[in-house]
């Protein structure tokens, strides 16, 4: 079953990096988030893609299998670490529980 179709905690921020000259180091820690971020028991899907129009802005897909899971992704060192570098701010979240059954055509 596709990740997007089951139930779960999901996540979309949009974030933006608050130093420009920062841009390199900036994509390479969301990069190293991702990929820690998908060990974590969990998390199944943690996807990061730049905005074309707009590189200094990234939008985050997140799935998580519960809350607690999410709540668990802030503990975790390689979370800390990527908000101590301080280098992007959250611009919008939307947190959804369960994704949207098909409308029947009935």
């Amino acid at each position: 079953m596709d990740i997007l179709l089951k139930e779960g905690y999901f996540i979309t921020a949009e974030i933006k990096i608050k130093d420009l000259t920062k841009t390199v180091i900036a994509r390479r820690a969301l990069s190293n988030l991702q990929k820690a971020s998908l060990m974590e028991a969990g998390c199944s899907l943690f996807s990061v893609q730049q905005v074309f129009n707009d590189p200094s802005r990234f939008i985050l897909r997140e799935r998580f299998d519960d809350e607690e899971a999410f709540k668990k992704h802030f503990e975790y060192s390689h979370t800390k670490y990527y908000l101590e570098q301080n280098l992007t701010e959250v611009v919008q979240y939307f947190q959804m529980d369960v994704p949207v059954a098909p409308i029947s055509s009935e």
